[in-house]
């Protein structure tokens, strides 16, 4: 029997939004504003308050395991390419940037060190932390995860994997984001749903918040330098060495003369291993013709904004494109050439969800034509995909929220 929707049975809304990465810090968002009637509770692996950057207080997922006595709680994986991510990488994003090189470089060759390290740090056992096992929380009454991802999962070692299948086999609902991800936990005998990224309805739930941050004074003046549009652009510290970025900014600085539009670059996340500030200066120093600037806000409604207004985006990150999707505007993605052979979570979520069409994720070499492909395609088929994305979520989301407790 399932209760009524007003339930008093806490919710545990769970992910990586204790890091600054944008897509992270959305999907809580999103499942509070779906979930507004419920007694809510925001935890990730360490206590961070990212209020500042427009996220939550966040409480440790074992600290609130450690409190919770005998009565029922639920837990929501909100998202996120959550069944690939090990305890060690988990760790090291969640450092001060100027610890992490010092902690590779003790700790790189050291396997064991590494997983105790992480552990430590986490105050967890588990190999792949963001997969919470039934065991930490006994009490737990419902346990489901929204549109995850974990495209390279049969790549993994055998332990990590094995403990990833076996918490998800041990939750009541699960859902993933793209078919790649599906077929690899269908094939380990795991029923799942198939379910558009939580972002998908970042248009729909905020849009008029968004519109506001518009009016905010760093939005306002890259509008202001760019009347007639710009291309929003990031990229991960992937692309950092020389070549890349002389290939980025001889293809970026094309497509700004072919186009007339500027070229904006952000980043989509300051925590380590993401996006690094130096990389954009490093580029824009290259291009000589194009009208350049580097958006600095980190704020997660002023980067939606950014991309809201923007004619195109072009980058690494999946929520770039798929906050660009919600907007119904042309994107794609670029991959590093070490890269571009290989399975990638924006390749499988282009070719789940978007325009066979659309030009999906090309290498670093044909950012010039992504961005004119991407610009000539119908808009009425952008509109249309935004729309049948919301549409499909919010059914299956409605369905995750009647089975909770």
């Amino acid at each position: 029997m399932t209760c009524p929707a007003n339930s008093d049975v806490p919710t545990i809304l769970f992910g990586a939004f204790d890091r600054h990465n944008f897509g992270d810090l959305l999907f809580p968002h999103i499942a509070a504003a779906l979930l507004s009637d419920r007694n809510l509770r925001y935890a990730g692996l360490l206590a961070r308050d990212l209020r500042c950057y427009g996220g939550h207080q966040v409480r440790a997922l074992a600290h609130i395991a450690a409190e919770q006595d005998t009565r029922p709680v639920n837990l929501v994986h909100v998202g996120g390419e959550l069944l690939t991510c090990d305890a060690w990488q988990a760790a090291v994003m969640l450092l001060p940037a100027d610890q992490v090189q010092a902690i590779i470089a003790r700790l790189r060759a050291r396997p064991q060190e590494k997983q105790e390290w992480a552990s430590r740090q986490l105050g967890l056992s588990a190999r792949a932390p963001y997969c919470v096992s039934r065991l930490l929380l006994p009490q737990m009454a419902k346990m489901v995860y929204v549109g995850v991802g974990g495209v390279a999962l049969d790549e993994s070692e055998s332990a990590f994997r094995a403990e990833v299948l076996a918490s998800l086999k041990s939750a009541d609902f699960v859902s993933v984001r793209d078919r790649q991800t599906q077929a690899q936990l269908e094939s380990a005998g795991i029923p799942v749903r198939l379910i558009p990224d939580p972002a998908v309805m970042v248009a729909e739930l905020f849009g008029s918040r968004i519109h506001q941050r518009t009016q905010a004074s760093e939005i306002a003046r890259i509008l202001g330098t760019f009347p007639h549009g710009y291309i929003a652009v990031q990229f991960s510290a992937d692309f950092s060495d020389d070549a890349t970025l002389d290939m980025i900014a001889a293809q970026l600085e094309q497509a700004a003369m072919e186009s007339g539009y500027g070229v904006v670059f952000f980043r989509a996340g300051a925590a380590p291993w993401h996006d690094d500030l130096s990389c954009f200066l490093r580029v824009a120093s290259r291009m000589c013709l194009a009208s350049v600037t580097i958006f600095k806000s980190l704020n997660l409604w002023d980067i939606c904004a950014l991309i809201a207004n923007s004619r195109v985006y072009c980058g690494s990150s999946l929520h770039g494109r798929i906050v660009a999707m919600a907007f119904a505007l042309p994107r794609f993605n670029f991959l590093p050439v070490a890269q571009e052979n290989h399975i990638s979570k924006q390749a499988a979520f282009a070719a789940t969800w978007d325009a066979t069409s659309s030009p999906g994720v090309v290498g670093v070499h044909q950012i010039a034509l992504g961005i004119c492909q991407a610009l000539a395609e119908d808009s009425g088929q952008y509109l249309r995909i935004a729309r049948e994305l919301s549409t499909r979520y919010r059914q299956e989301f409605s369905a995750i929220r009647a089975g909770l407790a």
